[in-house]
């Protein structure tokens, strides 16, 4: 099964991300998200984030998941090479969501190429069939 794929949109980008179950599907849009802006399979895996988010329902809970790649980019220069241990769980009305990032600071053996302004709500979907696929405009 293939992580993403990118769909052609008028102004920003536009990508659909895919998984077995929904921790897969929010990881590899978070590949898809770090795609935009540099080689993610490039990057080396030393540097490791624990990550925490939280949301009312899943479309926030994957809005603020993919805001901490550019959250981490802007603060640390934290470049996204892979994410591990992604648990989502439902906490009573809203969902909690923990992960691991690794990868690297920016440094010149790193390009970056594209910059990801904000992720929009605008024609997010969230699939949970199998296989579950996330679709997520970004602001490009």
């Amino acid at each position: 099964m293939k992580q993403y794929e990118f769909i052609a949109h008028t102004a920003d980008a536009k990508f659909r991300a895919f998984g077995r179950d929904l921790e897969e599907a929010f990881s590899n849009a978070a590949l898809a998200t770090a795609s935009l802006m540099w080689d993610w399979k490039k990057v080396e895996k030393g540097t490791r984030c624990e990550i925490k988010v939280e949301g009312k329902d899943l479309k926030q809970l994957l809005c603020s998941f993919l805001e901490e790649i550019i959250y981490l980019l802007d603060s640390e220069m934290f470049l996204l090479g892979s994410v591990d241990k992604v648990k989502i769980k439902k906490k009573g009305n809203h969902f909690t969501l923990e992960a691991l990032f690794k990868g690297d600071k920016y440094s010149d053996k790193y390009k970056i190429f594209g910059e990801v302004k904000a992720i929009t709500y605008n024609e997010m979907e969230i699939k949970e069939d199998r296989p579950v696929t996330l679709q997520v405009v970004v602001d490009v």
